[in-house]
């Protein structure tokens, strides 16, 4: 080719063939480097018009002078040995703005027919700036992608190619493998062994080859540590790559150790299959629900009492069991339950599968279980038996009854003759023995008030107490009963009485629920020097009776309790407060049979008030 252009080609048509050449040429001539020729391709990578032409490639580029470009023209027409620079850098003024441009070029000598003499040198460049800015663009993105794979906080390794060859691994899943970095650049299966026989590589071909995700949850997997082989578990995913041209070049992995929260689970699950065992051991039924009290697990016995299949509803259950009259009341105390997040604590019956028509009492109790924020995070109850315990109690009930009707005459006889022998005593000046005759009396006094009470108790349960209304004056009876109480304590009762004037009632009934609260409240306040007695009607013209003391107080769990039949101050306390337990039962259901309710406020430890609310004009039920 050079014997060709030496002996058939001028220097001018040389010119002129590169001046129309598809690439940028241009002829560089002498020591100074005039430009002899520039294409129109070249002009417009200089960023120069063509009448640049003729002039130093200093004076028409003085832009490269600090730059090298002019040393390198120097050292090839000096030695005559062509320079080829690859996406060099060089700073050109095009329109009027000092650009950062990347060029291919080649550097060739120019010499005379005789090759004698290098007379100057010929140009060929390309600029490539796009592609030396793409590929920095895509060397820094994949920095950045390597240093966040390495910074992670999870395991992320990736997979190059069919043979899933190891391009990246983080430190968390070399440690995750049990490998130090000398892995990196294996293929999986020979950098670790141990996966052969388990399923992860065929899922990594797979992915491969399908271009699908795949993604595992507390899988198992059996992983070399500290020389030995360990099970370990992992949430992971094998994410296919794809390239510009959609097809995929390699796999994203993505893994993190959850081996402690499986193996916590398990552990779990373990205890929790024991205790549902010993559950279905015990003789009480057992069950436990959501946050929200959906049922979620019964015992063996619930099954063997209800003969029920699955788990049902809290509402179907209860429907398909409970006593049509227990049913309304079951549902108001879980509801009540529910909304405070408390315990509770209820009787009620149960249907009876073995005999139609039956029902069997149980006490029912539940509490809830609450996290270190008081949020519930499940209940937990139980169904006890305790038909038995009321067979007994209607027994015993029975025979209080009988035994203080029975006791009623000869009591009424021994009051007679305390009675007769005081005042004889007393004629007799015997005033020691006197004392003592009346001393016996208050004697028979409270034990006639215990008889009177067991014999209430019993005509309640048997539906047979009566209320004898009649229209009274309730502000007369207030005082009556006020100055009554006063004679027998050293406390101050303060009364704070609205004018209530007529009611319809049964005023013996009345005063007796009045007499025992405001006993209760002398009773209870040892250590206090006041009771307080307030009166007023309320807004559904329904008058309302409290009595304040500032004594011992009931804790939160046991207000309810306090109406129930026999319930007594529980603990050390109840020596000190002797009694039946019996005086708060009749008077709930005293306020109950007149239409209204009884009801109390208490802090344990700050005293407690005990209210009764009946309707001034309604007629008693």
């Amino acid at each position: 080719m050079k014997n060709f252009l030496k002996s058939n080609i001028s220097q001018e048509s040389l010119a002129i063939l590169l001046t129309q050449a598809p690439v940028a040429l241009s002829m560089l001539m002498g020591n100074d480097f005039v430009i002899q020729v520039a294409n129109p391709q070249i002009l417009e990578l200089w960023g120069k018009p063509a009448d640049i032409i003729g002039l130093r490639l200093i004076e028409a580029l003085p832009e490269l002078k600090g730059q090298k470009f002019i040393e390198i023209l120097t050292e090839v027409k000096k030695t005559g040995n062509p320079y080829k620079g690859y996406k060099e850098l060089a700073y050109i003024v095009r329109n009027g703005k000092t650009e950062e441009v990347y060029f291919d070029f080649i550097y060739t000598a120019i010499y005379n027919d005789e090759k004698t003499e290098i007379l100057g040198v010929s140009v060929v460049a390309t600029e490539v700036t796009e592609q030396v800015l793409s590929e920095k663009k895509l060397a820094d993105t994949e920095y950045k992608f390597e240093n966040l794979i390495k910074e992670a906080d999870y395991s992320i390794a990736l997979y190059k190619g069919e043979d899933l060859i190891i391009d990246i691994a983080n430190d968390k899943m070399l440690d995750t493998w049990g490998k130090t970095k000398a892995v990196i650049g294996k293929k999986i299966n020979e950098a670790i062994p141990e996966l052969e026989g388990q399923p992860f590589l065929q899922i990594l071909k797979d992915v491969y080859q399908t271009g699908k995700t795949y993604y595992a949850t507390e899988d198992k997997v059996v992983l070399e540590s500290n020389g030995k082989l360990e099970t370990f578990y992992y949430n992971f995913s094998y994410k296919p790559i794809r390239n510009s041209n959609g097809e995929v070049y390699a796999i994203l992995n993505f893994a993190v150790n959850v081996t402690d929260l499986v193996l916590a689970k398990k552990k779990i699950e373990e205890n929790e299959q024991k205790y549902r065992q010993l559950a279905d051991t015990l003789p009480t039924i057992i069950w436990t629900a959501d946050a929200e009290g959906k049922i979620n697990y019964y015992n063996k016995k619930w099954y063997e009492y209800t003969g029920f299949e699955g788990v049902d509803s809290r509402e179907n259950a209860a429907s398909k069991i409970l006593h049509p009259d227990d049913l309304p009341r079951a549902t108001e105390i879980w509801s009540e339950s529910k909304k405070n997040r408390s315990s509770y604590e209820i009787e009620y019956q149960f249907k009876d599968r073995t005999r139609e028509g039956f029902y069997k009492w149980f006490l029912g109790r539940a509490i809830p279980i609450k996290d270190s924020d008081g949020n519930v995070t499940q209940w937990i109850g139980t169904c006890t038996d305790i038909d038995e315990f009321k067979q007994f109690q209607q027994q015993k009930d029975s025979f209080l009854g009988i035994a203080s009707h029975e006791l009623k005459t000869p009591l009424t006889s021994l009051k007679l003759y305390s009675q007769f022998l005081e005042k004889n005593l007393r004629r007799q000046n015997d005033d020691k023995n006197a004392d003592v005759a009346q001393k016996m009396d208050d004697q028979i006094n409270k034990l006639t008030s215990l008889v009177n009470d067991l014999l209430d108790v019993t005509k309640i349960q048997n539906g047979k107490i009566l209320l004898n209304t009649s229209e009274f004056n309730f502000d007369e009876l207030v005082t009556e009963i006020v100055d009554e109480q006063q004679m027998s304590t050293t406390q101050k009762i303060h009364l704070e009485a609205e004018t209530i004037g007529t009611v319809s009632g049964d005023r013996n009934r009345i005063s007796q629920v009045m007499s025992n609260l405001i006993n209760n409240a002398i009773k209870y306040s040892p250590d206090s020097d006041k009771v307080l007695i307030t009166t007023k009607l309320n807004e559904n013209n329904n008058v309302v009776f409290c009595v304040k003391d500032y004594g011992i107080g009931i804790p939160e769990n046991k207000k309810d309790k306090v109406f129930e039949q026999y319930y007594r101050v529980s603990g050390s306390k109840e020596h000190t407060f002797p009694g039946l337990g019996l005086g708060l039962y009749i008077s709930s259901e005293i306020i109950k049979r007149s239409g209204g309710k009884i009801f109390v406020n208490s802090v344990e430890g700050h005293g407690s008030e005990f209210c009764f609310e009946i309707p001034k004009t309604k007629n008693p039920i």
